[in-house]
């Protein structure tokens, strides 16, 4: 017995709501979690900055301190340039863009840069009336 397509995107329709609420719910929860995480990090280096101290040792674990770096440039155009002068390509990540590799492909469909590979495939996309 063959299932009527409007019940399946009705199905699929109802699922995906509750997915997105579900997903709503944890998104929810995760940043409440987070704010709590991060009052408790700022008390630790509160303590750590009156008392002189980078690690705290207690029975139900050890808090120590460490150090975050996140590097960026406001000058993209100079850091390539340092980048092609010290031969220092490892300074970046090895991805391509998606959306901007399949705009060019579109407007350069015979130029095809070696080693590109292309998975494709079908899917379906359902949306409410």
């Amino acid at each position: 017995m063959e299932v009527p397509i409007e019940k399946i995107v009705a199905t699929y329709i109802k699922i995906r709501d509750a997915k997105e609420e579900n997903y709503r719910a944890y998104k929810d929860k995760d940043a409440d979690f987070e704010h709590q995480l991060k009052t408790l990090r700022s008390k630790l280096l509160d303590i750590a900055k009156e008392t002189g101290a980078t690690s705290f040792a207690t029975p139900a674990g050890t808090a120590y301190r460490t150090v975050k770096q996140r590097y960026w440039t406001n000058d993209w155009e100079s850091f390539y340039e340092f980048i092609q002068e010290h031969n220092v390509v490892g300074l970046l990540e090895k991805r391509i863009h998606q959306s901007n590799m399949k705009e060019f492909l579109e407007s350069n469909p015979d130029a095809h840069p070696p080693g590109l590979n292309v998975d494709s495939e079908y899917d379906f996309a359902v949306k409410r009336k």
